[in-house]
């Protein structure tokens, strides 16, 4: 990303106020969830026929985990602050309408692979898709979305088992002899949908880069490289993108813990995020 870019995100960012700011940049503990639960002990918000509205809403997969992955936590990873936040910054950096709820919190939804709301999500995300179990039901519904022209983007997975382990999941839903997975190169339109972003960035847990005094590598030589890959349609569309040892999603949820963390990593991880945003948008 140019300096120029960067400038003005971190000048949208601290003129909007983090949106973290009433909790300060003091730390706020990860509490255990399960299938019900997500990383804050926020209870997933199911949508209703009211949520059609015409408006954004952040969706997030829920899956059923099946194994554990190193510093994993299932589908609630990240859930609700990430999806907040990136809503509240993508209502500020572009003209997309985001619906609001009560006192103005971006409204962000969490859906099965199974339901019919789906089709609804301009996209959907999954966080710690290594950990995920796609049952037949699932892999259907996710197809019939992707295949509809649906967007599946999932991050926040660390070195080679958590990779296999995912593509072998998501094979049931997109076969790989016809839908092969592949790197996406540095001339791919995700990168300069909005910002120019010159490469994926390495963006490590919070509580890791703080305990580890600024490592962004959660799994040493394992996870070196952050990289960004897809599955494409027959047309070169992207249906799932994959942004492999990195956590974007923490640059967003975590943009208020600590100004270090704010500067060193949410400016690239919120361009990354608008760049999918409008591509999965205008695709």
């Amino acid at each position: 990303m140019t300096r120029l870019a960067a400038a003005t995100i971190v000048a949208v960012l601290l003129a909007a106020g983090l949106a973290e700011a009433q909790r300060g940049w003091g730390g706020r503990g990860r509490g255990g969830f399960g299938r019900w639960g997500g990383e804050a002990g926020v209870p997933p918000r199911i949508p209703t026929d009211a949520d059609q509205d015409g408006g954004f809403h952040f969706c997030r997969l829920m899956y059923t985990a099946v194994r554990s992955q190193q510093r994993g936590m299932g589908w609630g990873t990240d859930y609700p602050y990430a999806d907040i936040n990136f809503s509240t910054r993508l209502s500020e950096m572009t003209k997309t309408t985001v619906t609001r709820q009560g006192k103005g919190e971006p409204k962000h939804l969490v859906v099965e692979p199974t339901a019919d709301w789906l089709s609804m999500c301009p996209f959907v995300m999954a966080s710690d898709p290594g950990s995920a179990g796609f049952s037949p039901e699932d892999a259907a519904g996710l197809r019939n979305y992707l295949m509809k022209g649906g967007f599946l983007w999932v991050d926040d997975y660390w070195g080679p088992y958590a990779w296999d382990d995912f593509a072998r999941e998501i094979a049931k839903v997109l076969p790989p002899g016809q839908f092969p997975i592949r790197d996406l190169t540095e001339d791919h339109a995700i990168f300069r949908s909005l910002f120019q972003v010159a490469a994926v960035p390495q963006v490590p847990a919070w509580q890791y880069w703080a305990q580890t005094g600024g490592e962004t590598s959660e799994m040493g030589p394992l996870s070196a490289r952050a990289h960004m890959a897809a599955i494409t349609d027959q047309h070169g569309r992207v249906m799932v993108l994959m942004t492999h040892n990195t956590d974007i999603a923490d640059s967003w949820e975590r943009e208020g813990e600590d100004p270090s963390y704010f500067y060193e990593f949410s400016p690239n991880g919120y361009a990354l995020g608008m760049n999918v945003a409008v591509y999965a948008m205008t695709h």
